[in-house]
């Protein structure tokens, strides 16, 4: 038995060795920001290459360099620059690819900043975006080669902003990294955007699977004040002149909160090396937002702020989608009952057996009725992605669904220990 384990531990070992051996061939240190914007309507949409950035720190992992789980509305993959290899691969969401789901994106065309970061390359390499058709699968939307040795990349931009590590749990590449960003936060209250940053995170961190690998946690707080406290709510013509412009009444609902200067977050995020960013806004209204691999939003001082501010992660950082169904969006089927999400929460039956058939109990029926002998129990329970009927959730009630519990149902935690191991192995 004991030269059985020797053997187990040398193969993982030496796993890891050849993993970190592929980031060291292709990459070094820092990362290679790409910048552009994404432009379109409802039916059709565009990426425009803008700009190139060398930044100092990559906070991802060095050995699981392919993304294996097929989230997001959008794929980054990294080639070497004849197209023989596939060395990264990353997905990610965008509040583009949301405001194409409204009403608005009918009648006019818009363009939104987007930005990608990947390990810097050594050699030539060929970038590549795919974004999901209608049928959910991932079409080619550009298509580059990138020398970095291009003298027209440019450095990141010097802000002058003191940057603390709050929680310290190890090397950036072996944990999860977050960087939390102040929004409407006056110099005079950076104490308490850091008090905050440690009330949010502590309530994060008692529930499962988070309390579990607390120690797999690095967390950083960029220390940039505002000029005013507070964030603009449009709808009572508030404007407040802040870090990152961030909004209420984003697409015309009061408690969707985000920005669209997503430059200016990435400037920020850029002084410490991370995997998420968070950013907190510094006021009383309930609301708040999430969009898988771009950023977490949510204000600190509501009463639901510690709820808020964990759903949203789930979003953000494991690409979990909203289980609810009664509340009032902005979206337009953002769902097709045609093809299964790609959340790891949600499902369709068009392919159910993707999802999370395999944890439920003998007998449970498919779908699942919300009667006392299932409501305690993972089942298929109808209701969910802002829709009544078509669209269905793995448990009756889960911290993606409602404010009531503070619990992750047992499909939400398997994806997001999934992820943390992903980010830490």
């Amino acid at each position: 038995m004991k030269n059985l384990l020797l053997v187990v531990l040398l193969n993982i070992l030496a796993s890891f060795a050849a993993c970190q051996g592929q980031y060291a061939k292709w990459f070094t240190d820092g990362s290679l920001r790409v910048d552009y914007i994404l432009a379109g309507n409802h039916d059709n949409s565009e990426i425009y290459l803008q700009t190139l950035k060398k930044e100092d720190y990559w906070g991802g992992s060095r050995s699981n360099l392919i993304d294996k789980n097929s989230y997001g509305e959008y794929l980054c993959k990294v080639f070497t620059a004849d197209n023989s290899e596939l060395i990264f691969s990353q997905g990610f969401s965008t509040l583009f690819q949301e405001w194409q789901t409204t009403a608005e994106a009918s009648l006019i065309n818009k363009g939104f900043f987007q930005s990608t970061n990947i390990p810097f390359p050594k050699q030539t390499v060929r970038f590549e975006i795919f974004e999901r058709d209608n049928k959910a699968e991932f079409a080619l939307k550009l298509s580059v080669k990138i020398d970095p040795n291009d003298y027209f990349i440019q450095p990141s931009p010097e802000l002058d902003y003191k940057v603390e590590k709050l929680r310290n749990s190890g090397e950036p590449h072996n944990c999860v990294d977050i960087v939390f960003i102040p929004e409407g936060y006056t110099l005079e209250q950076m104490g308490k955007f850091k008090a905050d940053v440690m009330r949010l995170t502590d309530s994060l961190f008692t529930i499962e699977p988070f309390s579990r690998y607390i120690d797999k946690f690095n967390l950083y707080a960029v220390l940039a004040p505002s000029s005013e406290a507070g964030v603009d709510i449009p709808g009572d013509n508030i404007w407040k002149n802040t870090q990152t412009n961030s909004n209420f009444y984003t697409f015309d609902s009061e408690r969707y909160l985000t920005t669209s200067d997503f430059w200016r977050v990435k400037d920020l995020a850029a002084l410490a090396p991370y995997d998420q960013i968070y950013i907190l806004a510094n006021s009383p209204k309930y609301g708040g937002g999430g969009i898988y691999n771009h950023y977490s939003l949510t204000t600190v001082d509501n009463e639901l702020s510690t709820h808020v501010f964990v759903h949203e992660f789930g979003h953000g950082f494991a690409g979990l989608g909203d289980e609810y169904y009664t509340s009032d969006v902005a979206y337009s089927d953002f769902y097709s009952t045609k093809t299964e999400p790609w959340e790891p929460n949600l499902t369709t039956l068009v392919n159910f057996q993707s999802k999370w058939e395999d944890m439920l109990l003998p007998g449970t029926p498919v779908p699942t009725p919300p009667i006392p002998e299932f409501v305690n129990s993972t089942g298929v329970f109808e209701g969910g992605g802002y829709v009544a009927k078509g669209v269905y959730r793995p448990a009756y009630n889960c911290r993606m669904k409602s404010n009531t519990t503070d619990r992750f149902c047992d499909v939400c935690q398997t994806a997001i220990e999934k992820m943390i191991l992903q980010l830490t192995q």
